[in-house]
């Protein structure tokens, strides 16, 4: 095997580890950390004959039907709008000058040398700097999700999350949501707005042909990433 044949199997071995480094893995469907909870409470338990009281399943009499249970399902609806405006204009400028006098001696200038050169000097130096930025960003998210109870903390927060897929033409698009809901934020139809949920996680993503047109290649991302060194 030649010399040269060595470097082009060595380079095209580069470029696809690179592509193994830097695609990055795509979503599948049913996370299982979003998977509905169902939890042991809400399975029908083995009752004695003649029993009136079920653990679990006991409601008050002024008690309306809001999820306060683990495996009980809450609406989300998303209403998220968000704006930011950064901008930054930073100006430095800086003038120095530094002079030595030669100096007199008996009504004369000192000198050395052939023609008597001067031991005067002068040194000046400026320095100017400017930089401007400007960044603005706008989002919206609007719909809704049904996400279930996964568990209840001892202060009574409610741990929800959910996920939901949509097939749509040539590709697939998901929303998955997830946090804390306080059992006095859920409305009588059990629905809570997204901007009660505390600590969120929401996702709106998708795969398939779509997701991939709008998606730099391989190629593209290394060259505009970090590890590009020019």
């Amino acid at each position: 095997m030649s010399h040269y044949l060595l470097k082009i199997i060595s380079c095209v071995a580069l470029v696809f580890g690179l592509q193994a480094c830097m695609i990055a893995p795509q979503p599948v469907a049913g996370d299982p950390h979003y998977a509905p909870v169902i939890s042991a409470t809400t399975l029908p338990p083995i009752t004695n004959k003649g029993g009136i009281y079920q653990p679990g399943y006991s409601r008050g009499l002024f008690e309306d039907s809001r999820a306060s249970r683990v495996g009980d399902i809450i609406s989300i609806v998303l209403s998220e709008q968000t704006v930011s405006t950064k901008s930054a204009d930073t100006e430095v400028k800086k003038d120095n000058t530094i002079g030595f006098d030669e100096g007199i001696v008996l009504g004369q200038g000192i000198g050395f040398g052939i023609g008597d050169y001067s031991l005067e000097t002068s040194l000046s130096q400026a320095r100017d700097f400017s930089g401007e930025s400007t960044s603005d960003q706008s989002n919206s998210l609007s719909g809704s999700i049904a996400v279930t109870v996964a568990d209840i903390l001892p202060n009574g927060l409610m741990v929800v999350r959910g996920e939901k897929w949509m097939t749509l033409n040539r590709g697939e698009e998901f929303i998955r949501v997830s946090g804390l809901v306080r059992p006095e934020d859920v409305q009588p139809d059990n629905t809570v707005l997204s901007t009660r949920l505390a600590d969120a996680r929401i996702t709106y993503s998708g795969k398939g042909e779509l997701a991939d047109a709008n998606q730099q290649g391989w190629i593209s991302r290394f060259f505009n990433s970090e590890y590009w060194l020019f």
